[in-house]
């Protein structure tokens, strides 16, 4: 999950931390104020703080979610001392090389100096900024999961509205269909056809889009239904070359991910022209699910923005998949290239 975070946060956290420490030593260290306030000591109090929210802003944006993301504990572990070995080099060039070529004073005597005393004494000092970040990273987290979470749910609300709304007497509208599919049916076999293509396709729709996960075999066959009845709407033509590959009898999926992509060729995509072709291909490999669509975009659509639908999209991506999918959105003139790979459940 990527963290987003405000920068500035870090730094109204370190002030409010430099100053609140400043105050402690005047009111309950009952430090004099002429000592508190001396130009050596705040230009090493400063330095130290400075070196401190260097390895915090590391271990924040970079050990956090490259390891624990991933649940990689030991190896997080093991980032432990080499942030603290950093934290002992960056305090080393604040004070006693930059501080010492401006006032000509050393932080540490010469023989506090001596490398491996520095960088004990320093493991010690060091230990803040990484205690803080890994809490400050895990509090955020947190904060994040929640509102995903909430947004997730206010999502699934709306849609459950939304299909309440679409299911206005579902019995009456399937039985209607049905009526239909009988009193075709060996008069004009191919409208029946289509009549029990178009059937399935709201059954899909009804029954299935709001559970948290399907078969891949009924989204798959839900956007082979899709595209029959949108060749009828093109009068046959469509030039559109779509393809499934691989064994996809038990695996699942988050529902109606797909159809979004699918969705966006038809509604924005060239696809009468036989020399403008667009693709559709979907191909399992392993426990991987990868599609891709290619089209030429009509001339003044623009959809290469994310907009509310896509918005959508990658919160149900994420909150379901967290970082294991992969999402490429490519634009070149008058084409438009998506490829998306998501893990397969079984």
């Amino acid at each position: 999950m990527k963290l987003k975070v405000p920068f500035y946060y870090h730094i109204v956290l370190f002030l409010g931390l430099f100053f609140t420490f400043y105050l402690w030593d005047i009111g309950v260290g009952k430090k004099y104020e002429t000592f508190i306030f001396d130009k050596m000591l705040f230009l090493f109090s400063f330095s130290d703080l400075l070196a401190v929210f260097a390895i915090y802003t590391l271990n924040f944006y970079i050990f956090c979610p490259w390891l624990l993301n991933k649940k990689r504990f030991f190896f997080y572990l093991l980032t432990i001392p080499v942030s603290l070995l950093l934290f002992s080099g960056v305090r080393y060039v604040f004070e006693e090389i930059i501080i010492f070529e401006i006032t000509g004073i050393h932080n540490y005597v010469e023989e506090s100096r001596e490398v491996g005393f520095y960088i004990r004494d320093n493991f010690f000092f060091g230990s803040p900024a990484v205690i803080l970040s890994f809490f400050s990273y895990l509090f955020w987290q947190f904060q994040e999961t929640q509102k995903q979470n909430q947004e997730l749910l206010l999502e699934n609300k709306k849609a459950e509205f939304q299909i309440l709304k679409s299911q206005i007497s579902p019995h009456f509208l399937f039985n209607t269909l049905n009526s239909f599919y009988s009193q075709l049916i060996g008069k004009d076999d191919e409208m029946a056809s289509d009549v029990l293509v178009l059937s399935d396709l709201l059954r899909y729709v009804i029954t299935e889009t709001d559970k948290e996960e399907v078969l891949l075999s009924k989204e798959v066959q839900f956007i082979k239904n899709y595209i029959h009845l949108q060749q009828k709407r093109f009068e046959d033509q469509l030039y559109l070359k779509f393809s499934v590959n691989g064994d996809y009898t038990i695996e699942k999926i988050l529902p109606s991910v797909l159809i979004h992509f699918i969705e966006n060729v038809f509604k924005h995509g060239k696809l009468n022209d036989p020399e403008k072709s667009a693709i559709i291909s979907i191909a399992i490999k392993e426990d991987f699910l990868e599609i891709e669509t290619f089209n030429y975009s009509i001339e003044g659509e623009n959809y290469y923005s994310t907009g509310i639908g896509f918005d959508n999209l990658m919160k149900r991506l994420e909150y379901a998949y967290k970082d294991k999918f992969i999402l490429e959105k490519t634009v070149n003139n008058d084409t438009f290239k998506v490829y998306l790979k998501i893990p397969l459940k079984k």
